[in-house]
């Protein structure tokens, strides 16, 4: 048979949709061309395929050999068709039956010597796989990755040689399953490590709890850091899907996904970050920190520092939970439900209302400073905290806060009451909001006072709605009051501080 086609895998984003590697000997010159858009390390493979074939003692045709991989306007990237390039060779040489490889997808790169090496995005492939009903044919170092798509049949191969074997029927490749489920890493640090701080730490409770971001604003070593570090900690265990999700979006970055198994992501770039490193992109579009972050945390540290610019690009992913890169030849789109937790100094010194040290920033330098931040973007965060400089009493006291654990069985039944009401609380749609919310006359007139008198946006009195509908979750009341009211708008404090109400 002068004809084989070997199903593999692409990678494009999160999705892996299928290539049919078709390999055609005919006579005439010896050659081999490949096309069906490859880029430089595909059109490369045809140099590695050579050498792993005959360094495995198989014959290299000397033939016209073409191969395309279908469809051909998909762009086809990586060392990832290695495999199933040299068995589309192999079939259509007459060296492995064809038949020996239905219902049997592989995908790998080759050493010059035919040993397997490891490929990124091998999760997204063997999710596809599966529901397409067929086995996988992995690098025994994506073998664990590839078993945790689930009921799929995974064969781990190491070299060319045992491939064949395995088709040939001389030596069997056992399925590969994990020895064990991976277990849930716990998170490093813990919240009763936090002295003092009162508001800040129950404002943490309130945005874990209703999936709201948050800012703290203080002088430099009030604990900023540290409070933030400690949200994914209170956070509620991934459930099995989001596990998928998360770890899917690792593959493909080329990160380790047993690692944090099961752990909510928290990522912190630095300030000096692109608007690309951020939230994807490049010539080849990939996740960025947006997508790493994706049902966990985000931490700007010292936000106005970032770019503003940077900053700006973060607008439209806090909303849709998403983020869609567009390029003039293809476009990708990377989910982004990430919780944003940010953090900054008041003032260009960091000790504007600090009463252990001056400030020495003119108010023009304050100004200037602070307008870093558009009201736009303030407005997307739910809580604005101040955390203050803490008296040394406290700092050395015996007294103990208390810890993650107990702290996050709160989250969890507030959690479970928004469930059950159609989601978290920084997420239901405006309508259900306002049904769940069940404000009376009296809270609707004083509410209105308040907004009219802070000059806050409509996004702004969406926002506090949701905040107030949070906290009377953590306290199990039936409606919204005005005491949940009273302290939701007391988590604003920003819009005060900086004397503006959003745009």
């Amino acid at each position: 048979m002068t004809l084989a086609i070997i199903p593999t895998r692409a990678s494009v984003g999160l999705d892996a949709p299928e290539v049919l590697v078709e390999v055609h000997l005919s006579n005439g010159l010896p050659g081999l061309a490949i096309v069906g858009l490859p880029e430089t390390a595909v059109k490369e493979s045809r140099e590695r395929v050579r050498s792993a074939l005959i360094n495995a003692n198989f014959e290299f045709p000397t033939k016209r050999i073409t191969l395309n991989l279908a469809p051909a306007d998909l762009p086809k990237e990586g060392g990832r068709f290695d495999l199933p390039i040299a068995l589309g060779i192999l079939v259509a040489s007459g060296q492995i039956p064809h038949e020996a490889v239905d219902r049997l997808e592989c995908l790998g790169e080759l050493a010059l010597d035919g040993h397997l090496r490891p490929v990124p995005g091998v999760l997204p492939a063997a999710m596809a796989a599966r529901r397409a009903g067929r086995a996988l044919m992995v690098p025994a170092a994506c073998a664990d990755e590839a078993a945790l798509a689930g009921e799929l049949t995974v064969l781990p191969v190491t070299h060319l040689l045992d491939v064949v074997a395995h088709l040939l029927g001389q030596q069997r490749i056992e399925p590969h399953v994990l020895s064990e489920p991976p277990a849930a890493a716990l998170p490093p640090f813990d919240l009763c490590e936090v002295r003092g701080q009162h508001q800040a730490r129950r404002a943490l409770e309130i945005a874990a709890a209703g999936g709201h971001n948050l800012l703290f604003a203080g002088p430099p070593g009030t604990g900023k850091t540290m409070l933030a570090s400690r949200l994914a900690g209170i956070l509620p265990p991934l459930r099995e899907n989001e596990c998928l999700e998360v770890a899917a979006i690792r593959s493909v970055c080329g990160l380790d996904i047993l690692e944090r198994w099961g752990q909510r992501p928290f990522r912190a770039p630095h300030h000096g970050a692109s608007a690309a490193a951020l939230v994807g992109g490049g010539s080849k579009p990939r996740p960025g920190e947006i997508s790493l972050a994706h049902h966990g945390v985000l931490f700007l540290d010292e936000l106005p520092e970032f770019d503003r610019k940077v900053l700006e690009v973060l607008r439209e992913p806090l909303e849709s939970g998403r983020i869609h890169i567009a390029r003039a030849s293809h476009q990708r789109q990377y989910p982004a439900r990430f919780q944003l937790v940010a953090a900054m100094n008041p003032c260009p010194c960091g000790h504007l209302g600090d009463p252990r040290q001056p400030c020495h920033c003119t108010p023009q330098q304050v100004q200037r400073y602070q307008a870093r931040l558009s009201g736009p973007l303030l407005d997307r965060i739910d809580l604005q905290v101040e955390v203050p400089a803490l008296p040394a009493e406290q700092l050395t006291a015996r007294e103990r806060g208390e810890d993650s654990a107990t702290v996050r069985q709160r989250v969890l039944a507030a959690r479970q009451r928004q469930h059950a009401r159609g989601g978290l609380n920084a997420h239901i749609d405006t309508s259900t909001l306002e049904t769940a919310c069940a404000l009376g006359d009296d809270e609707r007139a004083w509410l209105s006072d308040v907004l009219n008198r802070l000059n806050l946006s409509a996004r702004a009195y969406h926002r506090v709605l949701r905040v107030a509908l949070t906290i009377a979750d953590l306290s199990e009341a039936p409606r919204v009051m005005r005491t949940q009211l009273m302290e939701a708008i007391g988590y604003r404090q920003l819009d005060r501080m900086m004397g503006r109400g959003g745009a």
